[in-house]
């Protein structure tokens, strides 16, 4: 089998290659712009996303999409999670919070993957940890250098292998594989 990755981003293809891989399906990457619809739901857009993709002809491919949730922040910058990174940066979201005792967020993510004649799977993997006071580390992208699973490391501070291992995404990858497998099998 083989599925389609559509991102401007190279490394998430790499991310489901590492876990799909096993299962005998192969990645290739593709960038193929879409509309998504303003909503504060990743189900949602996700959803959306995989239809309109299809309505293109497009077939045998995964899309997700990701948010920083900020408990503080009534759950902004939620699905403008990207958005906010390219207005405010990890600075901006850092003077949002500023003065703030509860620092509680949560990554989620959510994978759309559609296959020519079979039902569409759709996963989401979670991640909680809390928004650090100043930037750490050099690795990861996006929000990594502000976010900790445990408080004390940012995503940043982490190895590949141990971030993916907790990570949303790492998490929706694996709820992925199993949903493939038991797909291939059933």
């Amino acid at each position: 089998m083989r599925l389609a990755v559509i991102t401007s981003n190279p490394g998430k293809v790499e991310e489901y290659r590492a876990a799909l891989s096993v299962l005998g399906i192969e990645m290739e990457h593709r960038r193929f712009p879409y509309m998504e619809p303003q909503v504060d739901d990743l189900n949602e857009v996700v959803r959306h996303g995989l239809e309109e993709l299809r309505s293109q002809g497009l077939q045998d491919f995964i899309i997700d999409d990701s948010g920083l949730f900020v408990e503080s922040l009534k759950g902004f910058p939620g699905v403008y999670s990207a958005y906010a990174l390219k207005t405010l940066g990890n600075n901006g979201l850092l003077r949002l919070l500023d003065g703030q005792e509860q620092r509680r967020a949560e990554f989620q993510c959510c994978i759309g993957c559609s296959r020519d004649g079979m039902p569409d799977i759709v996963v989401r993997g979670s991640c909680q940890g809390v928004i650090l006071t100043k930037e750490q580390g050099e690795g990861g992208f996006g929000f990594d250098p502000i976010f900790s699973p445990d408080g004390e490391r940012s995503f940043a501070q982490m190895g590949t292998e141990e971030k993916n291992a907790m990570s949303h995404r790492g998490r929706a990858v694996q709820a992925l594989a199993e949903a493939l497998r038991e797909s291939m099998e059933g």
